[in-house]
């Protein structure tokens, strides 16, 4: 199944994510250096110029201090599958 980086869900992952990141006033390149990543990274998946897999996500989660329990029942609530 090929996935639309500009579909409703992954928009909606992509927000969840970035509003959690403003949210405990983290900046890109702070996210980055946890995720020992570079900013362009945190850049292209927050623009949709790149998706995530499942296991990143678990780790951008945890850098943001986010349960992964919490972004699933935030993003059905968003998303009908």
């Amino acid at each position: 199944m090929k996935r639309n980086p500009h579909s409703l869900k992954e928009k909606t992952l992509r927000e969840i994510l970035r509003n959690q990141r403003i949210k405990i006033n983290m900046r890109q390149i702070d996210l980055a250096e946890k995720l020992n990543s570079p900013q362009q990274f945190i850049s292209k998946y927050e623009s949709g110029d790149r998706l995530l897999t499942f296991a990143e996500t678990v780790e951008i989660c945890q850098a943001l201090q986010l349960d992964p329990n919490k972004l699933l029942k935030e993003y059905l609530l968003h998303c009908k599958i």
